[in-house]
């Protein structure tokens, strides 16, 4: 049912808790797991950012780690490494590898009227070429 799914990840707690599920679901369909991390483009009129993920050598680890939190689990993974805005990178992705599910945590941002334009969440739903399993 689920042969490819796909995994954006970063630094957030959301990430990690939704890693469960992740792991649940890979191992009951036997699917092909693939982690994506985005190098974000920092906004032009921002001083030097201090977001960790518009740092590459910061999102390699990243993968690193998940890549082997997910092998002590048993689960073989892909990793990918891509630069832009998270929401359509995460649906570029999803179609260019034929996924057949997106799994994400959420922060809630995109919860509140003010908060849904702002939130990767709701784009990557709204863009998404396959299913999304939101884990709150």
């Amino acid at each position: 049912m689920f042969k490819t799914v796909l995994f954006p990840i970063d630094q957030s707690r959301e990430t990690r808790e939704a890693a469960d599920v992740v792991t649940n679901v890979v191992k009951k369909y036997g699917s092909r797991l693939i982690l994506l991390s985005v190098v974000e483009e920092p906004p032009k009129d921002a001083p030097s950012a201090d977001d960790p993920m518009v740092s590459p050598e910061v999102v390699a680890k990243l993968l690193e780690n998940a890549q082997s939190l997910f092998s002590g689990q048993g689960i073989q993974s892909e990793t990918l490494e891509r630069r832009g805005k998270p929401a359509f990178t995460i649906c570029d992705v999803a179609d260019e590898i034929g996924a057949d599910l997106i799994i994400m945590g959420c922060r809630g941002l995109g919860l509140t009227e003010e908060g849904a334009d702002d939130s990767v969440t709701t784009r990557v739903i709204n863009l998404s070429p396959c299913p999304v399993l939101i884990v709150p």
